[in-house]
């Protein structure tokens, strides 16, 4: 059984998966043959032939077998409500909702619910400190010494190799004590200090830039330096500087347990005896800038083009092109056809991210060939048969609309 906060969730690519908001197994495993397009594929009815982007006109026939492949997603991994939207700038839309938001009243899923987004905070976390990059005040290449005392190795891990999950420091999520402590009360709050000693308590894992291993003890260090460099909180910082210029006005980085509404319920078995609970009221603090923020559907749309190619929708630079391509480097992960850059994945050409944390998963991913966006939002992280569900879903959804293009991540190498 593998420990909850040691598998790859919410936000990204690790040993052999990519997640979320909890940590990696062992770096440098050996990549398993993905299960997900198992699960996910079942005979699907053949699609249109892609045009020379890459992705299908989504016609009636199209759009049934989106509905088909999400339903059979959800009775397969017993997801209780989902959203999803796919937007393409020629070849039409698809947004629609299945399931319930809340199993106890029945109350159907909407595409206008906010949602927890787990990891993919860690893409607007890195997105600031870009643009201080930009500002000449920081440099990818200053180590974290220069800017935080205490970090193990500190006088030789880089920013960029912090950011690239290429740090060699130990997963705060995946320390016992510190499972134990969130599991004990999921509605206490976790300072950026507290989560940092879980993880320096350990011994690092291996010299810095050495090998990739998807850490969310990376991202406090760099909202820690963002808050430094400028003199405010990350999330203050985040608001004005990044969710403001894009018109983000449904996304925000929370303090507490505060969750506007209306929300869906969350479901998870991340709990002290492993049941399943409602999520929802519990505090995402322990996430901070790895994974607490929350979004809509609409909103990550919008955001998928913005930080895969660091334009605003008005036209403006959110990231200049030179630090932009710095983020798009994608050295190569142990998961094949996967790439890791800065805060953003590329998985067979789509760029983004995704988000697990207890209750909640997302996927928001984006195809430059196409300009085609694909969101997923859900409300569960129980995982089926080692595979997460927001993956399932990109799995089944990228099948049937860019075939050349498939969001085919490997299946977790052992059981939960």
């Amino acid at each position: 059984m593998t420990h909850p906060y040691t598998r790859l969730r919410g936000g990204v690519l690790v040993a052999v998966a990519v997640g979320a908001l909890m940590a990696p197994a062992a770096a440098g495993a050996t990549p398993l043959p993905s299960s997900a397009a198992t699960v996910a594929a079942a005979a699907e009815p053949p699609s249109p032939t892609p045009s020379g982007d890459g992705v299908v006109t989504l016609t009636p026939a199209v759009r049934q077998q989106v509905d088909d492949a999400v339903r059979r997603i959800m009775k397969q991994a017993n997801v209780p409500g989902v959203s999803v939207g796919i937007w393409t700038p020629d070849k039409g839309q698809y947004v629609k909702s299945f399931g319930v938001r809340d199993k106890s009243t029945g109350q159907a899923m909407d595409p206008g619910l906010f949602m927890r987004i787990g990891s993919e905070t860690k893409t607007f976390t890195v997105t600031a400190l870009l643009q201080l990059v930009d500002q000449g005040r920081v440099g990818l290449d200053d180590t974290i010494g220069k800017y935080v005392d205490g970090v193990p190795n500190g006088d030789r891990i880089t920013l960029r190799q912090l950011a690239g999950m290429r740090s060699g420091l130990f997963n705060y999520s995946a320390d016992e004590d510190f499972f134990k402590a969130f599991t004990s009360d999921p509605r206490r709050p976790f300072t950026p200090q507290e989560l940092l000693g879980y993880s320096f308590k350990h011994p690092v894992l291996f010299p810095p830039g050495q090998q990739f291993s998807y850490c969310n003890t990376n991202l406090i260090l760099l909202g820690l330096v963002v808050e430094k460099m400028t003199g405010q909180h990350l999330n203050d910082y985040i608001h004005e500087h990044v969710l403001n210029p894009a018109g983000l006005s449904d996304t925000l980085f929370p303090t507490g347990s505060e969750f506007p509404t209306p929300h869906s319920q969350g479901y998870t078995d991340q709990t002290a005896t492993g049941k399943v609970e409602d999520s929802a009221d519990w505090n995402p603090s322990w996430g901070w800038a790895a994974g607490a923020m929350i979004s809509t559907l609409d909103d990550l749309r919008i955001w998928a083009r913005t930080v895969a190619t660091g334009v605003l929708p008005d036209g403006d630079r959110m990231i200049s092109p030179a630090t932009q391509r710095q983020r798009l480097t994608t050295p190569p992960t142990p998961i094949p056809g996967a790439g890791y850059g800065l805060g953003i994945f590329d998985v067979q050409g789509w760029i983004g991210h995704n988000g697990s944390l207890p209750g909640y998963e997302s996927l928001t991913i984006y195809l430059p060939s196409a300009q085609a966006t694909l969101v997923v939002v859900l409300n569960t992280d129980i995982n089926y048969k080692n595979n997460e569900p927001s993956t399932l879903f990109g799995d089944a959804i990228t099948t049937i609309i860019s075939p050349a293009h498939v969001f085919d991540l490997p299946a977790e190498p052992t059981a939960r």
